[in-house]
């Protein structure tokens, strides 16, 4: 750790602690406000968090990925790494448990489950040491792409944290809500991932509108978000069409 980053420490939790007390102010007054500040503690103290990590233990252990499968027509799929199979009939909205692999680069096939004569999709990624993955289908099975979004599990303790991704292809743009009160993400468009939401444990009602308006396109009733925990919730399915739009919560 060089000085120049230990003397940036202090100014990070030193934001950090500002930001929490202007979010407890609001509490109970202004959710908005609430939100808002809440977001800006969690983002300075992971800020600090990181930078007191030193150069060799962010460096170290192996790469966690998961795969998820939204493409909507597609059939269940085999996942093949390397030439090998890993994944075993995957079913839609389904994720894989959590792999382990070496940094590097890998070279990863998508078949139909049981049929590795035409694959759907062949795709190399890149992973780092330490980091998380979760690598999504999505589109039609004639156009499917594989897309890369990083997790980050680590939460401070006995707190929670949730972001949003919109993988429903005919869905407009969305606004995450508070059921009847304020937005918390704004205008989420497709393939988007939000940031990482900061919250005190709690469950509570959340909905998502089409963006700009108050028409509720989801209901997401009875939310809960446990101490130590990270989650992604997944916007999924088809408005026009089956499968239907829909969500699902998964663990970071």
């Amino acid at each position: 750790m060089t000085e120049s980053e230990k003397r940036n420490h202090p100014d990070y939790l030193q934001k950090a602690s500002m930001y929490d007390l202007l979010a407890q102010l609001y509490k109970y007054t202004n959710p908005q406000l609430h939100m808002h500040f809440y977001l800006k503690h969690f983002k300075y103290i992971n800020k600090a968090i990181t930078q007191m990590r030193s150069p060799i233990q962010t460096s170290q252990g192996e790469a966690e990925v998961r795969f998820l499968h939204t493409s909507p027509d597609s059939p269940n799929i085999d996942v093949y790494i390397q030439g090998n199979r890993v994944i075993k009939d995957l079913a839609f909205k389904q994720d894989s448990p959590f792999l382990r692999l070496k940094p590097g680069k890998y070279h990863i096939d998508i078949y139909p489950a049981g049929n590795m004569v035409d694959s759907v999709l062949n795709k190399q990624i890149t992973v780092d040491a330490g980091r998380h993955y979760t690598l999504t289908t999505i589109e039609s099975v004639k156009k499917m792409r594989l897309l890369v979004y990083l997790n980050e599990p680590e939460v401070p303790v006995n707190e929670a944290k949730v972001r949003f991704i919109h993988l429903s292809p005919d869905s407009p743009a969305l606004d995450i809500a508070v059921k009847e009160r304020d937005i918390i993400f704004p205008n989420v468009s497709y393939k988007q991932a939000t940031e990482y939401l900061g919250l005190t444990p709690m469950t509570v009602n959340l909905e998502a509108r089409a963006a700009g308006s108050k028409e509720i396109l989801l209901a997401l009733p009875k939310a809960s978000f446990k101490p130590n925990e990270s989650y992604t919730i997944i916007f999924l399915g088809l408005s026009k069409d089956k499968p239907a739009f829909q969500y699902i919560t998964l663990k970071d």
